[in-house]
């Protein structure tokens, strides 16, 4: 019923020799044969085994370069031969072929290549041939033959090789051979994602078949809710960094709804990068509070003053590293997540007597990086290349009677910036480098505007101002003004300057709409969408 197979022969062949000189001592001490290649059977002698080169089992040498050494029937027949049945075993004998009951193997570093900038020929020749086609033998012939395919699963293969006398139990070979059949999945998924990268690059953005591989990194409490279970990935063979390769200094496990949270406020963060300091404090994937200032704590404070009310259990994230006092100003609100490229001692002492409070170190991502996003949809899949747009001043068209001053400017395209991580229907106020009302995720236009007045309303009256922040703002708007009802609210708010991307069939009602305000207005011929 368990299956059990003893191991007589093992075929060992790996580029990463992580372990491998403990398991090739506990396969030794039960008398294993073991057969190999080139550079894992150098390493094998040099600790003292004796190894059977697969170039003498098969009576052919390696040759070019390497390329051909282990497809040939005497490796193949051994891992794929049925024990048991007649037809095959007459063949084994017939061209004497021993059975092989054990493959250790891992693969040519692909992805670490890929990583590390190599040419286009060092890519291709690390594209593993006779690797793959052994796990897959191996594993297709589960029954007979236990395949390894990483380091991490020696150990447990070595308890269980003792406990069961130098045998492998069938249950253990078929969890080893889904992890093999995942193992070579991810890696042709790698090698078809470069390829397709190149084809990206060469005009073609989408790939007749998408491939695609993760690794599951963690899993989490639960999902988006509690009843929901969920699961942190990461593309096989590492990511380009961003919040799943953030280190967390301490605090609780994150939860699927603080690494949603926490993505949208590094990556609507890393707008500032290498400018002065900026903090942004996200609520449900949504900014509450985007601010500069002179210093973090001052940044923070600021962004603060937007929404204090939405800020509270909120994901805080600064551009640059967090400092003590900065630590100390935070600590006086309850706070989910805190996110920088780092935080000095001082800060990690305060948060030290935070026990639940995450804090997360991460570098901050390219704004304007390419690559594709991809969305679930019921029985699909939707692909779009990644929304790394921006405008800048010469790219605006000032559609306006009035132009807008300088600090109009500023704050036109400081509230634009912001605009761009806002759900649609999206409306930012902005003044002094600093959000001041944010009206998000509204079926109307014209909600979305008087939502974020409201909110400066009610942020001015908690701090005892005079008048709300809208007043002498500019304002945001992801996409066109429909009519002119949502200007017109604007400026009953107080704003003054207008950011939009027109191309609307009443644009000239909407344009006329700021002239009779004397409100400057300017056109970025750009959307921005979030959903």
């Amino acid at each position: 019923m368990t299956g059990l197979v003893p191991i007589r022969r093992a075929l060992l062949s790996v580029s990463d020799k992580t372990g491998l000189e403990a398991l090739a001592a506990a396969l030794v001490r039960h008398g294993v044969a073991l057969v190999s290649t080139g550079g894992t059977a150098a390493a094998l002698r040099g600790w003292g085994h004796q190894v059977i080169d697969v170039a003498a089992l098969t009576g052919s040498p390696e040759m070019m370069d390497g390329r051909v050494k282990t497809l040939h029937p005497k490796v193949h027949g051994g891992l794929l031969a049925v024990r048991g049945n007649a037809q095959h075993e007459a063949a084994m004998a017939e061209h004497d072929i021993a059975p092989i009951d054990l493959a250790v193997i891992n693969l040519y570093p692909f992805q670490q290549t890929v990583a590390s900038g190599a040419s286009a020929a060092d890519i291709i020749e690390n594209i593993d041939i006779g690797g793959p086609a052994m796990v897959r033998s191996s594993a297709k012939n589960h029954a007979s033959v236990a395949i390894l395919t990483d380091p991490a699963q020696y150990e447990a293969f070595v308890a269980a090789l003792d406990a069961d006398g130098g045998a492998t139990p069938l249950a253990l070979r078929t969890g080893l051979a889904a992890a093999a059949y995942a193992h070579t999945a991810a890696y042709d998924a790698a090698v078809a994602g470069w390829f397709a990268r190149v084809a990206i690059a060469g005009g073609d953005a989408f790939m007749p078949v998408m491939p695609l591989a993760f690794t599951r990194q963690e899993v989490l409490r639960y999902g988006e809710n509690p009843h929901q279970s969920a699961a942190l990935y990461r593309p096989q063979g590492g990511g380009e960094g961003g919040i799943a390769g953030a280190r967390q200094l301490q605090g609780k496990a994150l939860s699927y709804n603080n690494l949603n949270d926490a993505d949208g406020a590094l990556e609507l963060i890393a707008e500032f990068r290498g400018q002065a300091p900026a903090c942004a404090i996200i609520k449900h994937a949504n900014p509450c509070g985007v601010a500069m200032g002179e210093t973090l704590v001052d940044a923070y404070r600021a962004a603060l003053a937007c929404d204090p009310v939405s800020a509270f259990g909120g994901i805080i994230a600064f551009n640059q590293p967090l400092d003590g006092a900065t630590a100390q100003a935070i600590a006086a609100l309850f706070t989910e997540v805190v996110i920088a490229p780092a935080a000095d001692a001082d800060a990690v002492a305060v948060f030290a007597a935070r026990k639940n409070l995450r804090l997360l170190v991460a570098d901050l991502p390219d704004p304007r990086r390419a690559g594709l996003v991809l969305k679930q949809i019921g029985g699909g899949m939707l692909v779009q290349s990644r929304d790394n747009g921006a405008v800048t001043r010469d790219g605006c068209k000032v559609v306006s009677a009035r132009a807008p001053t300088e600090a109009e400017w500023a704050d036109m395209l400081f509230a634009w910036t912001i605009a761009r991580h806002v759900k649609s229907n999206a409306i930012v106020y902005a003044r002094g480098g600093s959000t001041a009302g944010i009206g998000a995720g509204q079926m109307s236009r014209l909600d979305s505007t008087r939502i974020a007045a409201t909110k400066a309303r009610d942020a001015a009256e908690a701090a005892g101002w005079l008048v709300p922040r809208t007043h002498g703002s500019a304002v945001a708007s992801d996409a066109f003004f429909p009519f002119a009802d949502g200007l017109v609210a604007a400026a009953e708010a107080g704003a003054t300057a207008i950011i939009q991307p027109g191309g609307s069939v009443r644009d000239a009602e909407v344009i006329a709409a700021a002239d009779e305000r004397g409100l400057a207005m300017v056109f970025t011929g750009q959307r921005h969408f979030r959903h």
